[in-house]
């Protein structure tokens, strides 16, 4: 009960800069047993901060489900609508994030969702679930007080107009779902439960395929001038919005082609609050055992049906749904053989739709990551679409190089804006202390901006260095490490456990950690971290 859940929102939440509705939530991940924070948007966050609020910290359990208003807690007879529901029931008292059945449940990777958008990863549903909390109002009426008002206003006019460009051209065009085809055509898109990287329906499943036929609409989050979600059309009338991630994980990962099934599993997910990418991750995973004769009553690649039903069962922990409510490490620790070698996780986190044979740059992020395997905490993958770095041999060049995207990412999510504006910005540091400047006064430059964000991935180190941390969760998968990939254009790539050792040392160098991949007394020392490093 006394682990906190954190909502904080944005230092620039509430001004004219596009991308800047934003907020976090933060907890310690039921799903890793390491550092979580998960980003969302819209209304949600502009009302948190006028409630004169930098961040709403909530501590305890209460002792029967109940929603927090604006200060208040009430009980709530909420428990068991899904968070759609949830919010137009409280929409009366303000903007409101909750959880579905899935948080309720305990489901290890359970969403926190607001306006139809998602706290997505490391399972903080089910923190908040835990807590009998279901859902948090906010509002208010207090107006954040700008330090330079016109300088602000001109600068936000500027990245508004940049925003709009080339750089972010094709978020709105097409969607993240244009990496559908991007990615298989190169043989970065992972199948079958990263058996293979070829998928006969990705051209289905495509947005150029699926966006003349389908789409109903394009959205905006709040204070956003870019509008990259696309919404489609479902079979029975309903809508849903698309992004890769969803579109890769309940897809290809499961074998899905049928674009009626994959779009009706990714609003299933968002009505029982489940994040897709782990809810995919952890259902392939469970196809393959069954293959191997390892588990029964789970669906087989391909059962688009069966992926539906295994859904409502894994968040009302059902049947099968009460292992695989777990996630696939933990699946796979119960299931025992040799299943952890190919269950698709890092950290306990499953991995998103990246091949990692294929983009090893990004294969180290993954490896490295403090949230587990995760492509928005990393950025690597943008040196593997660079003329930088070889992305189908991974070296310690490489590996020194992803320290910068890693850094900027940190950036980006501390002021919190959208990481779609990253190449709408000629100098991000720069400019992020111009903004600081501008909107809360701090005398702050690029320089300390870029030591901030070394901190910020120090301290989320020595987050999880308290929690248990060793050297070995430093890892990929033994399938990723020990098999090439079997087909399609990157057919053939590996990356061995040298290599990737070899990289990891790299990185560890660049970051000032030791070689064991500790923070040393001098950075605990800056940190204010009571710390001892482990033997």
């Amino acid at each position: 009960p006394d682990a906190p859940l954190v909502f904080c929102f944005s230092p620039l939440v509430g001004t004219p800069l596009t991308t800047s509705a934003k907020f976090a939530v933060v907890a310690k991940s039921p799903l890793t047993g390491f550092i979580c924070d998960a980003l969302s948007s819209s209304h949600f966050a502009i009302d948190g901060k006028r409630m004169g609020y930098d961040a709403l910290v909530f501590t305890g359990r209460c002792s029967q489900p109940s929603v927090w208003i604006a200060g208040e807690l009430e009980r709530t007879d909420l428990w068991g609508a899904s968070a759609a529901e949830t919010e137009r029931a409280l929409s009366r008292h303000g903007r409101v994030a909750s959880i579905g059945v899935a948080g309720e449940n305990g489901v290890l990777y359970a969403t926190v969702s607001n306006d139809g958008r998602h706290a997505g990863r490391g399972g903080l549903g089910a923190v908040m679930g835990a807590k009998k909390l279901k859902a948090v109002v906010v509002r208010g009426d207090h107006r954040p007080t700008l330090a330079d008002p016109t300088a602000i206003s001109l600068r936000a006019r500027q990245l508004a107009k940049r925003a709009q460009g080339p750089a972010t051209a094709k978020y709105r065009e097409l969607g993240t779902a244009g990496n559908m085809l991007a990615f298989s055509r190169i043989g970065a898109l992972p199948a079958r439960n990263f058996s293979g990287e070829t998928f006969a329906g990705a051209e289905a499943l495509s947005a150029e395929t699926l966006r003349p036929a389908r789409e109903r609409r394009r959205k905006s989050c709040a204070s956003c001038t870019i509008g990259c979600e696309h919404v489609y059309a479902l079979r029975d009338g309903g809508s849903v919005r698309v992004e890769y991630e969803n579109l890769f994980a309940l897809g290809p990962l499961c074998g899905l082609s049928d674009p009626d099934d994959v779009l009706e599993a990714s609003s299933l997910c968002d009505a029982l609050g489940l994040d897709t990418v782990s809810a995919g991750g952890t259902i392939a995973f469970a196809m393959e055992c069954a293959e191997r004769g390892y588990l029964d009553g789970v669906p087989r690649f391909g059962d688009g049906p069966g992926v539906l039903s295994l859904l409502d069962d894994i968040a009302h922990q059902r049947g099968r749904g009460k292992l695989l409510a777990l996630g696939s490490r933990r699946a796979a620790e119960s299931i025992g053989r040799d299943s952890l070698d190919f269950a698709p996780q890092v950290k306990g986190l499953e991995l998103p739709g990246y091949e990692p044979r294929a983009l090893q740059t990004m294969a180290l992020g993954f490896a490295v990551g403090t949230r587990g395997a995760d492509h928005n905490r990393s950025g690597a993958y943008e040196l593997d679409f660079s003329s930088d770095v070889d992305r189908l041999n991974g070296g310690e060049t490489a590996a020194r190089l992803s320290v910068g995207p890693e850094s900027k990412a940190a950036l980006i999510d501390s002021l919190i804006l959208c990481k779609f504006l990253r190449h709408a910005v000629d100098d991000l540091y720069e400019e992020a202390a111009a903004m600081l400047r501008e909107i809360v006064g701090w005398d702050v430059d690029a320089d300390e901006l870029r030591a901030v964000a070394g901190r910020v991935v120090d301290l989320k180190k020595a987050f999880n260095i308290r929690e248990g941390w060793s050297l070995a969760d430093d890892t990929l998968p033994a399938r990723i490490l020990e098999q090439p990939i079997p087909d399609g254009p990157a057919r053939g790539a590996h990356i061995t456990r040298g290599r990737l050792e070899r990289m990891i040392g790299a990185y560890y160098a660049a970051r000032g950690w030791t070689e064991d991949g500790l923070l040393r007394d001098a950075a605990l020392e800056e940190l204010a971290v009571d710390l001892p490093l482990l033997p």
